[in-house]
């Protein structure tokens, strides 16, 4: 019987835990949907004519110092893509990412930090789709202009592929990634859409439909963006 009971046991962990994964990236998706929407309501948050001109976007909520290395840090977000061959469709299902950097801790005081990054191009599109994409070796990146310092940084908003944000403590800012890495977090996409999927596949290639706890990213994007211009 005490055998018996240790197998059942065993079985019901192993069957609920993919549930309990699930639910981990639901609230991902939930805490990136405020985080956005919060952000973009600031008087010198993202620029909406900056946005208009992204194809992609990607949200970590609440990045922390890592304990196992001075300055490391790791965060985990979503990015979404406008669909459709030009760009031009309305936001893609989101795919689970992944930030790994060793030097943006000391730029945030070591503080939980939101960071969104728009990604401006199709080369910096196809770029962080790819297995593992180093900010400012693979992929141009740039502290974004936010508020009234958009009209002044067309040169910047031209050169970058990505450009990437910050909020830590109330207070928003262009902020440098250069030397961050971004990958697919392949392990959460597969709890949440249930079968093998890269971000590509998800974000670029559409294969799949969005699940209903991305709705609220969703829909704030498109109500804030939902056409890309220019």
């Amino acid at each position: 019987m005490k055998a018996k009971l240790i197998v059942t046991t065993v079985l019901c962990f192993w069957m609920a835990a993919p549930l309990f994964a699930q639910k981990d990236e639901q609230g991902r998706l939930k805490a990136s949907a405020t985080v956005l929407k919060e952000i973009l309501g600031m008087p010198e948050g993202i620029p909406t004519s900056i946005l208009n001109k992204a194809e992609c976007v990607v949200v970590f909520p609440s990045v922390k110092k890592a304990a196992f290395g001075i300055g490391a840090s790791y965060g985990r977000g979503v990015i979404t893509c406008r669909t459709g061959p030009d760009f031009n469709g309305p936001w893609s299902a989101p795919a689970m990412f992944a930030l790994e950097g060793a030097s943006f801790g000391f730029q945030i005081g070591g503080s939980a930090t939101d960071f969104v990054l728009l990604v401006m191009n199709e080369k910096g599109a196809n770029s962080v789709m790819s297995s593992k994409v180093k900010l400012g070796a693979d992929a141009a990146a740039a502290a974004g202009p936010k508020g009234r310092e958009a009209a002044a940084a067309t040169d910047v908003v031209m050169k970058a592929e990505i450009l990437s944000y910050s909020r830590a403590q109330g207070v928003f800012a262009g902020v440098s990634l250069e030397g961050s890495t971004l990958r697919s977090d392949d392990g959460a996409n597969k709890s949440l859409y249930q079968k093998e999927l890269s971000a590509k596949e998800i974000a670029l290639e559409g294969k799949v439909g969005a699940p209903p706890a991305a709705q609220d990213l969703l829909g704030v994007l498109q109500k804030a963006s939902p056409r890309r211009v220019g």
